[in-house]
């Protein structure tokens, strides 16, 4: 049976969208039962770099993936593709298949390592990350996180000079937390990054968009083929007022259309 992957991006950059296709088709390039598709935020900001942002984000990601579930039936895999996860438990409430999240999935394959830091784009991200960390309960504690002032954007945009930018970040990092046992490379739109980054470092540098992918493709190939409509997993009644009607139908309880690819 074919399975269907759904890689959907909070922040409304398309070119990030397309960097995160490419990767998804590449790492799916060997296998005939995995078909990718993409989704992109309707609204909010174009990288999302802080509070308000990735708030604003978590509200998009819901409203990408119902407009996406009510066209084609939902996926039976979502990854959710920011280094964030805004919105991430939401969807996990609501939709009847699988929703990894990028630092998610990362985060937990780091932590089975042992104590790990992460390096990244945006100075605001810092605080952010380290209470997503504390709420996923990981086996091993996320030491620090150690940030660069660019963006994803902009380090997207220079990547030569983003990977002389990170390797540094990571070099402080694991001065500051020498019992790390690695370090996380996060961010949607510089993935493929990690291993420049982690020349010459005591310890394995891990790429955030590669590891999610692979597990998101792994529980796509997992999800048994179900032959009748899926209904969302309703997680509250409302009444709502100002959403897309989509959205407030899918939270109501409208069921799904068969999953296509």
């Amino acid at each position: 049976p074919m399975h269907s992957l759904l890689i959907l991006n909070p922040n409304t950059s398309e070119t990030v969208t397309e960097r995160l296709a490419v990767q998804a088709h590449s790492a799916c390039a060997s296998l005939a039962d995995v078909t990718v598709r993409t989704a992109t935020a309707r609204f909010g900001a174009r990288y999302i770099s802080g509070e308000a942002a990735a708030a604003i984000a978590a509200h998009a990601a819901l409203d990408a993936w119902a407009v996406d579930a009510a066209r084609h039936g939902p996926a039976d895999a979502v990854l959710l593709a920011c280094f964030g996860d805004p919105g991430l438990f939401a969807l996990q409430a609501l939709s009847p298949r699988p929703v990894l999240g990028l630092a998610e999935a990362s985060m937990r394959e780091a932590a089975a390592l042992g104590p790990f830091v992460i390096v990244t784009g945006g100075a605001a991200w810092g605080p952010m990350l380290q209470r997503l960390a504390l709420t996923l309960h990981l086996p091993a504690p996320l030491l620090g996180v150690s940030t660069v002032a660019p963006s994803g954007g902009a380090l997207a945009a220079d990547p030569e000079g983003a990977v002389v930018l990170l390797r540094e970040a990571a070099r402080d990092a694991l001065a500051r937390w020498p019992e790390a046992r690695s370090g996380l490379r996060g961010g949607a739109a510089v993935g493929g990054m990690a291993a420049a980054v982690g020349v010459g470092l005591p310890v394995p540098v891990l790429d955030n968009v590669q590891i999610a992918l692979q597990r998101a493709i792994t529980a796509a190939r997992a999800a048994p083929t179900v032959s009748q409509a899926a209904s969302p997993r309703v997680p509250e009644s409302g009444p709502w007022l100002g959403l897309d009607p989509t959205l407030t139908a899918l939270l109501a309880g409208t069921p799904l259309p068969h999953a296509s690819p």
